[in-house]
């Protein structure tokens, strides 16, 4: 049944449905402009649960009701208004987070996607960091996994998740969107492939004694004479350092 025969069918009722009704029916949905261009977003009363960008599915509204229903089994329903703090948070604008609906998923993909979640603006870290965050530390592959079918991109970064190498790895929308949305965030990109070619994946200060992410921002404030670079942070660990408290690195080959 159709969205329209089924609202058609509602309005059959003798009885006048419960406000609720609707939303336990219907998803809503809009389009709204963000740093990715011009995204297709679903949203029920508890929050957003689904984004994709109208170039990847050639901004055609069925095709993106089609890959909602196929993933939430849910008829979509246009609605006239975004939902609180979702506009700042696409355009990567300061703001309070909109909430997310992440029901339908397994705990261990609700734990990767809130540990992604806390890594700042700005700032990368590798898939196995994500793994240990979130509470399977030996989980790497499908760590992956999941933040390559992540249901809200931009309000959930997975483009902030790299390789361990340095690399910027692999997007749902390509890597070159990736990269943009990184450098458009001042990550510092060039910084870290400079140091990875030289087998470097960590960034110790001499005069706090603690090992960093390179793009942590306690690591840009490092003065380039102060700095020692390191390949992991058990070499780091060896040398005195110990892990940051913010980016928290942990110890990892």
């Amino acid at each position: 049944m159709t969205v329209d025969r089924l609202v058609a069918a509602l309005g059959t009722l003798r009885h006048t449905a419960p406000p609720a009704l609707d939303d336990e029916l219907f998803t809503g949905w809009l389009t709204a402009p963000s740093r990715l261009g011009e995204v297709f977003v679903a949203f029920t009363s508890n929050g957003v649960q689904f984004v994709r960008s109208t170039a990847s599915l050639d901004g055609d509204p069925a095709a993106f009701a089609q890959a909602y229903r196929m993933r939430f089994a849910r008829p979509l329903r246009a609605a006239d208004r975004a939902p609180a703090g979702l506009l700042p948070v696409l355009g990567g604008r300061p703001g309070a987070p909109p909430a997310l609906d992440l029901r339908g998923l397994s705990e261990f993909e609700r734990d990767v996607l809130a540990a992604t979640r806390t890594i700042p603006v700005g700032e990368t870290r590798p898939y196995g960091w994500v793994a240990r965050e979130g509470g399977s530390p030996r989980a790497v592959r499908a760590v992956a996994s999941v933040l390559a079918r992540n249901p809200v991109p931009l309000l959930v970064p997975c483009h902030r998740v790299v390789r361990a190498d340095g690399g910027v790895g692999r997007y749902l929308f390509g890597t070159e969107r990736k990269e943009a949305l990184l450098r458009g965030e001042h990550a510092n990109l060039d910084d870290v492939e400079a140091l990875a070619r030289r087998g470097l994946h960590y960034l110790g200060a001499g005069a706090t004694g603690v090992v960093c992410f390179p793009t942590c921002h306690r690591a840009r404030r490092i003065a380039p004479a102060d700095r020692t670079g390191f390949a992991t942070v058990v070499a780091a660990t060896a040398a005195g350092y110990r892990p940051c408290p913010d980016c928290r690195p942990g110890v990892v080959a």
